[in-house]
């Protein structure tokens, strides 16, 4: 098998990685033809790296891995070359500007993707780099789970078809950590973060039932899982992002968790559904609407 990885930052070389090492041929796509490199990890012989989109025309199978501020426009780049191969959404993100999960910018840009799924679990990428055991949820039809099963073998999956609640997890799981690494610079004491963290984290949950996530969804490894590991490390670059924004200053490279907050609120509006905890943290934290894509 032939698998395409669009996206050659951490997680998406990380993914190659493990693709490679599991017994796939892997073409993996940056705009720039480089990739990450891990410390003590070496990149598999199999692994062909590109700045040529069209590469990805003859590959079986496409793992998308870019950040959620690029994800719309990469995809648009790339459905000249798309050929009814699955497609495993490995991106966490909402979409700042209109709150639109990947998998909804899948079925506009990408319309005769029928077969796509969604990966998501407590994923330090540097780790899975170094082949640290990993458990994900992975969220799609019966396809696309059998094809992401078949690449990304090494790792533990739980499969489920609640693609829209595998989502909401990991966007959710974003906005909490983010707000978790401002309060635990900025919260009076331990009992009024886990006062905010408990409440984000419902906030989240009441917004993917109104959206038809199913409630086990979030108990799974890309829901209290991928939580525990985000919002409580400062390995995390969300909590990171957190910390250093209350401390007055920018945080630097992508922070996904503000795209999320800002995606989160635009999609509560549109909804009706009530999310006092995170606009106050999106307030308080100075954000203002979030960082437009």
């Amino acid at each position: 098998m032939i698998v395409g990885v669009i996206g050659a930052g951490a997680w998406g070389t990380a993914l190659s990685i493990v693709s490679a090492r599991g017994g796939a041929d892997v073409v993996l796509w940056s705009y720039d033809g480089q990739h990450k490199v891990f410390d003590n990890v070496t990149m598999p012989s199999n692994i062909e790296i590109t700045a040529d989109m069209s590469r990805m025309r003859d590959c079986d199978a496409w793992l998308i891995v870019t950040p959620a501020a690029y994800f719309r426009a990469t995809v648009r780049n790339a459905s000249e070359f798309y050929q009814g191969q699955p497609v495993i959404i490995c991106t966490k993100g909402a979409e700042s500007a209109t709150g639109d999960f990947m998998s909804e910018i899948i079925r506009t840009e990408l319309p005769d993707a029928v077969d796509f799924g969604v990966l998501s679990g407590p994923q330090f990428a540097a780790e899975v780099a170094r082949g640290v055991p990993t458990g994900s949820t992975l969220a799609g039809t019966p396809v696309a789970v059998c094809a992401g099963q078949q690449i990304l073998n090494m790792l533990h999956l739980n499969p489920t078809d609640d693609v829209i609640g595998t989502e909401f997890c990991g966007v959710g799981k974003n906005a909490v950590a983010l707000i978790s690494g401002y309060n635990s610079v900025a919260a009076s004491g331990e009992n009024e973060r886990a006062m905010l963290f408990t409440r984000a984290w419902g906030e989240v949950m009441n917004l993917g039932l109104a959206c038809g996530a199913q409630m086990r969804t979030f108990l799974d490894l890309c829901g209290i899982g991928d939580l525990f590991l985000s919002a409580t490390s400062e390995t995390s670059r969300n909590f990171a992002g957190g910390m250093t924004i209350a401390r007055g200053d920018a945080p630097s490279g992508t922070v996904e968790g503000i795209y999320a907050l800002a995606g989160l609120i635009r999609r509560a509006a549109r909804m009706g559904v009530a999310t006092p905890v995170l606009v106050a943290m999106q307030q308080k934290m100075g954000l203002g609407q979030g960082p437009e894509c």
